[in-house]
């Protein structure tokens, strides 16, 4: 049997020893020891930015995935010196720059819902960046990534075809009130020229607001759809650039999954799904 491996932490609430248990198919979990006790659970996951990429891996606080299960309170790693439990989690992912990964950090709170100290929120996140370093430089790494990919590939695929739908609805809708926009600009700039004709021949009080630009002015009106109509015109360029990117990804996971059934015709069946690892 391997030797677990034991991770030293080093944290501003003291040194914490993370010892691995045995890898589950898609997941390590850490048993912390010394300034913290509890655990964290270490999993494959997607890019931040490019969905359909597995090529990331997130550190929750507690034994199982905070994104899929909650942890019951109990369950929750805390300080050695503290009686709160902590929620949150890390992902580690390829930085777009340099061989160095970026990191996120979702955000931290106790179980009760409260934000964690400043020395609080470093031991945890330190903790959550070394399990997740950890497991980022193991062989046994793309097996993990693999794992993920085809358990979670189900779901980003409702969530991405939704996505490209809500996006093609929102390009749609900045499209019409960009023509919108400008068929309004177009009547009001005619009308305030009129009425600037109308005050330069006969000049009246009544009429002087209606140029100056005061809010409610007609002016103030030409303004604003000076400002609406391109910037709606850019936002419907937007959402229809985010729908082509959904659908990209889509296309992309199904490849994979499909690939992924070839690859694994004949291996061990993945709990809880149909399909193999």
């Amino acid at each position: 049997m391997a030797t677990p491996d034991v991770l030293t932490i080093e944290t501003p609430a003291g040194i914490v020893r993370a010892t691995t248990g045995p890898r589950r198919t898609d997941a390590v979990v850490f048993e912390l020891h010394g300034a913290m006790r509890g655990s964290v659970h270490v999993t494959g996951t997607q890019h931040p930015y490019y969905w359909d990429q597995f090529t990331a891996v997130r550190a929750c606080l507690g034994p199982v995935d905070a994104f899929e299960t909650t942890a019951p309170d109990e369950a929750l790693p805390r300080l050695a010196r503290g009686h709160s439990g902590y929620h949150g989690s890390l992902t580690r992912y390829p930085g777009d720059y340099g061989d160095l990964p970026d990191v996120s950090v979702y955000p931290l709170s106790t179980a009760a819902g409260n934000e964690p100290t400043p020395k609080a929120a470093a031991t945890l996140t330190a903790v959550l960046r070394a399990c997740a370093d950890a497991v980022a430089q193991r062989d046994g790494l793309p097996l993990i990534l693999d794992a993920s990919r085809l358990r979670k590939t189900p779901g980003l695929l409702r969530f991405l075809n939704w996505a490209a739908a809500h996006a093609n609805s929102e390009a749609a809708r900045y499209a019409e009130e960009s023509q919108t926009a400008a068929r309004e600009l177009k009547a009001a700039v005619s009308l305030w020229w009129t009425i600037a004709r109308l005050f330069t021949t006969r000049p009246h009080p009544v009429l002087l607001p209606m140029l100056a630009d005061d809010n409610g002015s007609l002016a103030r009106l030409v303004n604003v759809l000076e400002w609406k109509a391109p910037y709606c015109f850019e936002r419907a360029a937007e959402e229809r650039a985010r729908a082509e990117k959904f659908r990209a990804e889509v296309a992309s996971l199904r490849t994979q999954q499909q690939r992924g059934r070839s690859r694994r015709r004949g291996a061990e069946a993945y709990p809880g799904t149909r399909e193999k690892v």
